[in-house]
């Protein structure tokens, strides 16, 4: 099944007249000539697309380095489309892509035009990096010509066009530049760009400036300079945009039913994709929660329509699960109900009395702090104490990884939210047994998942990816370590003197963000 757009994604931007907000004078829009400023949510971390963290990463990567294919968004369908860094791309068979690179792009730095050796480098490096699980279906990249090659898959990989080459992980780098560096990697200095922008200026914790890069050969930059302007809060967010500081931002989905009734002059609500998915999660190994029962008894004791309706005001859509509505393997229901009583008697037969926890989220998001006091207040009516611990965004993200120190050993809960993708094998990746520790928080391994997921990624039939898919969120609803909350909107509030261009995933696509 190809994801039904229509199902995640909004397509068109929702905009309306000036509404009151208590403002003095009428909201300045902050793009001026041609320079574009864009709201991020952290600083930037890394950009080698071997070893970078994640989305952000990958709006900077999308601008200034080539990639072989896109998400195509122009219709009811999300699939992908070649870049504009190829005259063919082409799948020769389920197991053979065949690529003719575009003629004349050059690097910066005097590192010569892109050839098909970056490619086959870029993606051969990419087996030995962080991201190594998204290659393992390909056997290897052959150079057929200078400006061509092929991708041998060692068998189809239902995931690989979009998963793999339409993001930040197929991004090629310059084989040249990057093979003089002393570690034959990069963290925010690339050593040789190719696209529409390059990095002009990085300011730590504050901006990261793009500009138009003036031998770029390509579709022309709509702007100048594009500004990444770091703002962590979401609120410190939103008034930035009502100040005229900034041209667009992602707004939580509790703020949108407000700019909807009363939106900033010359302002629109952009709704790129519902693929995020959030849990409140339960360390299993931890000594408090070891016995099933007392996880069983906190999954019962917790009342998430409330947290949907009071937290996040109706507009995050209920989650059974990880897999979000209109991707294949999402369910209609779960398998607990929010039972005061039934959580109570799980305690008792634990034998678990004035039991005290304490739960972790990042200190930033207003949503999900109310949503752990509405938590609290759940877990009280049951004779549970729980703490809530806010932490600032680089402590969270280490929370519960033993690379990032000690942390994890004292973990107990945490609200957790993350982004996937247009294929649901991207749901799954980080909670296959060798992400325990690193992104499998709740510490957790089983042989069934593992293999199940394993056979998904090299199934065609859909109906069989989809049972399986089922059949894995049963299997993570069973550890007792799972409380599925929702699947919020990535909205972006945008000046109407721009077109917003975001992916479903809620990245940046800053070669298609264009003047009005």
């Amino acid at each position: 099944m190809t994801p039904n757009r229509r199902d995640f994604l909004a397509g068109s931007a929702l905009t309306a007249g000036f509404g009151a907000l208590g403002l003095s004078s009428s909201v300045l829009l902050a793009q001026e000539g041609s320079v574009l400023r864009a709201r991020i949510q952290r600083d930037m971390e890394v950009l080698d697309p071997a070893y970078m963290i994640g989305a952000q990463e990958m709006a900077i990567q999308y601008a200034t380095m080539p990639r072989l294919a896109e998400l195509d968004l122009s219709g009811d369908a999300v699939t992908w489309k070649p870049s504009e860094f190829v005259t063919r791309l082409e799948l020769a068979s389920p197991t053979r892509i065949e690529f003719d690179l575009k003629p004349g792009l050059t690097w910066s730095n005097d590192y010569g035009e892109v050839t098909a050796e970056d490619v086959v480098y870029s993606y051969t490096r990419q087996l030995e990096g962080d991201w190594a699980k998204r290659w393992a279906a390909m056997e290897s990249i052959e150079v057929t010509g200078t400006h061509s090659g092929a991708i041998i898959l060692k068998h189809a990989y239902a995931p690989f066009m979009t998963v793999t080459m339409c993001t930040g992980v197929a991004t090629v780098v310059c084989k040249a530049a990057v093979e003089e560096l002393d570690e034959k990697r990069f963290t925010l200095n690339v050593p040789a760009t190719c696209g529409p922008y390059y990095i002009s200026e990085h300011i730590q914790r504050q901006k990261l400036t793009l500009s138009a890069n003036p031998d770029w050969s390509g579709t022309p930059a709509d702007f100048t300079e594009i500004e990444c302007i770091v703002v962590e809060d979401g609120n410190a967010g939103e008034l930035a945009f009502e100040a005229g500081e900034i041209d667009i931002t992602k707004i939580e989905s509790a703020s949108i039913p407000r700019y909807e009734e009363n939106p900033p002059e010359n302002a629109g609500i952009f709704v790129a994709g519902n693929l995020q998915y959030a849990w409140v999660g339960m360390n299993t190994e931890h000594p408090k929660l070891q016995d099933i029962r007392v996880r069983q008894a906190i999954q019962r004791a917790i009342n998430t329509d409330s947290i949907r309706q009071i937290a996040f005001k109706g507009v995050a859509a209920e989650a059974h699960g990880i897999v979000p509505p209109g991707i294949l393997g999402s369910r209609k229901e779960h398998g607990y109900a929010y039972d005061p009583k039934a959580a109570k008697a799980l305690l008792a037969e634990a034998g678990v009395e004035d039991l005290e926890l304490s739960i972790v989220t990042i200190n930033n998001n207003r949503e999900r702090l109310l949503a752990a006091q509405i938590m609290q207040q759940n877990l009280a009516a049951i004779g549970v104490t729980l703490n809530i611990q806010p932490l600032e965004s680089g402590q969270f993200w280490g929370y519960g990884r033993e690379s990032k120190g000690d942390a994890w050993k004292d973990s107990q809960l945490w609200i957790m939210r993350f982004g996937g993708n247009v294929d649901p094998s991207d749901y799954f990746q980080w909670f296959i047994s060798e992400q325990k520790g690193n992104w499998n928080w709740e510490r957790w391994t089983d042989e069934e998942f593992d293999t199940l997921y394993t056979k998904a990624l090299e199934l065609t039939d859909e109906e069989e990816r989809r049972e399986i898919y089922m059949r894995l969120q049963e299997i993570m609803e069973s550890t007792g370590a799972y409380i599925w909350l929702n699947h919020e909107p990535e909205a972006f509030l945008y000046s109407k003197s721009i077109e917003p261009a975001v992916d479903p995933t809620g990245v940046y696509l800053f070669a298609d963000i264009a003047p009005a």
